[in-house]
């Protein structure tokens, strides 16, 4: 069985790794991916290739609107008849045409599967996420999300969906095991010594809320100088500003920007506490990953989903709360908690979100 993915950008960001985990540990034997990308970059794109998928890109609808739409119809009139199935994975609603075109062209399986909870792009578009919302049940087969959060702000308050599945935004649990090996060969390369190491991955983009974070290193580094280290994992349109914010606070010695890892597992194992202030998010799955190494983990009440602490790992704070306040629980959380790291891969496994286990659920619906 031939499925088509969409989902995949440049970015190796939370949906990208959702999509991969599953890929890797479906039986490839009996499911394989392709993947459409409208990006010349594809994240991921050496293993996709390994694993025996094809890679088609076409243009952006944002970059040339004409192109879109014609690439968009030859590769739908060429390649539909070869799908069970497409998985549309999305942030929002605002082009569901892929979905349009896979009806036109008798792709019988097409599913929608929402990866956010409020929209953090333009006013059109989240325009246009509104008026799709309406128009979604005319297209689209299946209905998944992953998390309740998710599913009402796609669509709608109660809203009563044809095969409706709540996916979890399962990992490999096996990658963030604590290992004191690896653990101390990273922090030899950070040069951390015995500093605290907090932690954040994400795409340096309005939704994850770095500059908030900065506020809340910025405060730790000058209570405590010397003290605390910051590491940051991904890239973005932002960095260049969130450089100058920390040249600003005068805490570039303790503060590293390490761009995209493909092991990102290693450098979550260096970590000592993990911060995660977004300002909206459909899971949160870095946050579980987190948790599965058995770090202490602070993130956003209210607006980060709490499905997403399924341990006592996890701190929810309100942003409404300011910088120092947060910085005073991440520093009592520290010192007055005794922390056995490695019992919570296995916590993470009986609460269902261990890859091997959901990837076989996946499967089966993608048989129904």
């Amino acid at each position: 069985m031939k499925v088509l993915v969409f989902g995949i950008t440049d970015n190796p960001g939370g949906m990208e790794a959702v999509i991969m985990n599953y890929y890797r540990h479906l039986d490839r034997t009996r499911v394989q991916f392709d993947f459409l990308c409208n990006t010349e970059i594809v994240a991921h794109e050496q293993e996709i290739l390994s694993l025996g998928g094809t890679i088609y890109r076409i243009p952006a609808r944002s970059k040339d609107r004409k192109a879109f739409s014609k690439a968009l119809d030859n590769f739908f009139k060429t390649h539909a008849s070869e799908y069970k199935a497409i998985w549309f994975n999305t942030c929002s609603l605002a082009n569901i045409d892929y979905l349009k075109k896979a009806k036109q062209y008798g792709i019988p399986t097409r599913i929608i599967h929402c990866h956010n909870a409020a929209n953090g792009d333009s006013f059109l578009r989240g325009c246009l996420h509104k008026f799709n919302r309406t128009q979604i049940r005319k297209y689209a087969t299946d209905f998944w999300t992953c998390s309740e959060d998710a599913n009402e702000w796609f669509f709608g308050k109660n809203a009563v969906l044809p095969n409706y599945k709540l996916i979890n935004n399962a990992v490999d649990v096996n990658f963030f095991k604590p290992n004191e090996e690896i653990r101390q060969s990273i922090r030899e390369e950070l040069h951390a010594g015995d500093k605290i190491v907090l932690g954040h991955t994400g795409r340096f983009h309005f939704q994850k809320n770095h500059p908030y974070l900065l506020k809340i290193f910025n405060e730790l580094d000058h209570r405590y100088p010397g003290k605390y280290m910051l590491i940051l994992i991904g890239d973005g349109e932002d960095k260049e500003t969130l450089k100058n914010q920390v040249k600003e606070y005068g805490i570039e010695d303790d503060v590293k920007f390490l761009g995209i890892k493909s092991n990102v597992s290693d450098y979550i194992q260096a970590m000592d506490q993990y911060i995660f202030p977004s300002r909206f998010e459909g899971f949160g799955i870095s946050l579980l990953e987190a948790q599965a190494s058995g770090l202490l983990s602070f993130t956003s009440k209210t607006v980060v989903p709490e499905s997403v602490g399924i341990t006592d790992l996890l701190t929810y704070i309100s942003l409404d709360e300011s910088p120092v306040e947060w910085a005073d629980m991440i520093y009592s959380q520290f010192t007055s908690r005794d922390i056995d790291r490695n019992k919570y891969t296995d916590i993470i496994k009986e609460k269902g979100f261990d890859i091997d286990t959901e990837a076989k659920r996946l499967k089966s619906y993608l048989d129904d």
